[in-house]
Parts: structure tokens; sequence; C-alpha cells
């Protein structure tokens, strides 16, 4: 079994920052690209950011220049730094990885995973 655990939301005022983290724990032999989505109140979920196992990134572009995605191989983790926060930025964030697992049952498996979302507030 697979988890990504999130950490790191809350309330910030306008302008400020917060930094998101997801950590992916169980049977991972392999983590391909990993990302962080987002779900306002009544509208549909939405890409953030993207980061392959390589480094290379992708981002929507209202939080280009704003956000930074980065990840640590090393610990399985994910991060999301949101710089210069505005209300249009608030919502529920997910994250998400393309997780190829092994078990001695199974085999190779690869499935996409969701963690289990962490809600972001900016208001002052």
């Amino acid at each position: 079994q697979v988890q990504l655990v999130e950490s790191g939301g809350g309330l910030v005022q306008p302008g400020g920052s917060l930094r998101l983290s997801c950590a992916a724990s169980g049977n991972i032999d392999t983590i391909y690209a990993m990302g962080w989505y987002r779900q306002a109140p009544g509208k549909q979920r939405e890409l953030v950011a993207t980061i392959t196992s390589g480094g290379n990134t992708n981002y929507k572009d209202s939080v280009k220049v704003r956000f930074t995605i980065s990840r640590d191989n090393a610990k399985n983790t994910v991060y999301l730094q949101m710089n210069s926060l505005k209300p249009e930025d608030t919502a529920v964030y997910y994250c998400n990885a393309d997780i190829r697992t092994y078990s001695r049952a199974i085999g190779y498996r690869q499935v996409e995973y969701w963690g289990q979302g962490t809600q972001v507030t900016v208001s002052s």
C-alpha cells in the first residue's frame, strides 16, 4: 500500500507565504512525476505544478512567478513553496504522484496516487 501525507496548509494573509510538503510511503519501487493540484469551492480540480523524477517542472500560468515545486527523491517527498499568496489561491491542495510498487504477490504495478488534501486559506 502507498500513502501520500500532506502537511503545511493553513491561514495566511495576502502577500504571505506557505510551504506544503507531501511524503510518500509504502511498497515504493519508483516514483515518477509528482505534483500539486487544487480545488476551490464550486470549481473543478486544477493542476498547480508538476515535477518529473529528473527535476523538470511545469506550472499553471497564474502561479509561475510565485510558486516553486521541488522534490527530495531520497525522502520520497515533494514540496510547494508558495509566495505572494492571493485570496484566489484559496483552495484545498492535493498532492499527486505516479508510483510503481512491487510486491511478491502482485509484482510491479504503476498507479496514480492522491493525498487527502490540505486547506490553504488566504484572507485578511
